[in-house]
């Protein structure tokens, strides 16, 4: 796949940077660049800040996608922040997997890096981690999910019995996520991924152990309210045995 990996462009903002933001922000800068599949690029930041951070797989950043010149004010931030889970940490550099879902302020920050540019972002937060006690893990999610999904199989022991469904529109989209042979890839192709009744309808037709274990649903509110529904209604599991990660719903912003 191709990267970037050469010495890169210095933004205006490098020359003038709010010091606020070096209260509140982690810097870093882009070391390399690689685009895993056509909506999805990944993003390695190191520099002296990024060593050494704390990480649970499946933990997520805010990252500052305006110009890092611009000042920052509380009633600001909901235009300023995107919340990216962390794809990879392995003490020196963070990665992160953007999906480019349009013409957000998202989706045109991670388009417009170049390799060597300034990322200032919040460090790394977030309860939706792996329970190492589950008799085994049910994950289920869209594109959305599949980063976090991928640190958090990443992370879980060799023995650990894993099931779970992802939905992407095709096979071009499928991250490479680990144990990818012990899930289900469900493609929707043209349908949209709110609501999703196909992904419910995946995870219905998983042939599960009898006992609950742990379930991650992460992704489109509406569809995680679905599979959460089937799994505590249809196959009874306690509702503490279903962990939820909301990150979008159509018309609306601030779920993570």
């Amino acid at each position: 796949m191709p990267t970037e990996s050469t010495a890169g462009r210095r933004r205006p903002a490098d020359l003038l940077f709010d010091p606020l933001l070096g209260l509140f922000f982690t810097r870093g800068r882009v070391e390399q660049l690689e685009q895993l599949t056509p909506r999805v690029r990944r993003i390695r930041v190191t520099g002296p800040a990024v060593r050494g951070l704390s990480w649970t797989p499946g933990q997520h950043v805010r990252v500052h996608v305006k110009d890092l010149g611009a000042p920052v004010w509380a009633g600001m931030l909901r235009d300023v922040l995107r919340t990216y889970s962390v794809w990879a940490y392995d003490g020196e550099g963070l990665e992160l997997c953007p999906l480019d879902h349009g013409d957000g302020p998202g989706a045109r920050w991670a388009r417009s890096l170049r390799v060597g540019d300034e990322i200032a972002f919040r460090k790394p937060e977030g309860r939706f981690v792996v329970d190492g006690s589950a008799a085994y893990h049910l994950f289920a999610g869209e594109e959305t999910a599949s980063v976090a999904f991928g640190a958090m199989l990443r992370a879980l022991p060799d023995e650990a019995r894993v099931h779970g469904v992802v939905e992407v529109a095709g096979p071009p989209d499928r991250l490479p996520l680990p144990r990818s042979g012990q899930l289900r890839w469900c493609f929707r192709g043209d349908a949209g991924a709110a609501a999703s009744g196909s992904l419910v309808a995946a995870v219905r037709e998983l042939d599960l152990p009898g006992e609950p274990g742990i379930a991650y649903l992460a992704g489109e509110a509406r569809t995680c309210q679905a599979v959460r529904d089937h799994l505590v209604r249809e196959r009874g599991w306690p509702r503490r045995s279903v962990l939820v990660k909301p990150f979008w719903t159509p018309g609306r912003r601030g779920l993570d």
